[in-house]
């Protein structure tokens, strides 16, 4: 469960993560709390699974990579397995579920159109999960995904 104290904090860090040497005591100077204390907060929010990660996020095409969204139609007793092996792969920013035939989508980026379809075969292979469908951007549009807590 989460208070007023973690909303402030995820809600700080999500689009106006400092770039400071310290940013955790910035957040903290902002809300007017301890280091420590953001520092402990967050911690706990990452081992309960809340915060699963903190980045930064990029324009792929600008950095000379690509990327793509994909699809997958995985059956219940996979859900896990397939999961952890997605989440294992540096260039998967993230995934969800979906009320789908294709119930898992997750966007990846690599350095090449070749590797992304590479490491889908081999996603495929470690999960029994055939057809995962490639679905790269034929223009993109970036709109800022922020949740208000």
């Amino acid at each position: 469960m989460i208070d007023d104290i973690d909303r402030s904090i995820i809600n700080r860090s999500q689009s106006d993560f400092p770039i400071t040497t310290r940013p955790f005591h910035t957040i903290a100077a902002g809300l007017g709390l301890e280091e420590a204390d953001v520092l402990q907060r967050v911690a706990r929010l990452r081992e309960s699974g809340i915060i699963r990660r903190i980045g930064g996020n990029f324009v792929p095409e600008k950095l000379g990579y690509v990327s793509t969204l994909c699809a997958a139609s995985v059956p219940e007793d996979k859900l896990a397995h397939f999961k952890k092996v997605v989440n294992g792969y540096t260039g998967v920013t993230h995934n969800y579920r979906r009320e789908n035939h294709f119930n898992v989508w997750f966007t990846f980026i690599a350095p090449s159109r070749d590797i992304i379809q590479q490491n889908l075969k081999e996603i495929s292979r470690q999960t029994g999960v055939a057809g995962i469908l490639n679905l790269p951007a034929t223009r993109v549009y970036k709109i800022k995904a922020e949740f208000t807590l």
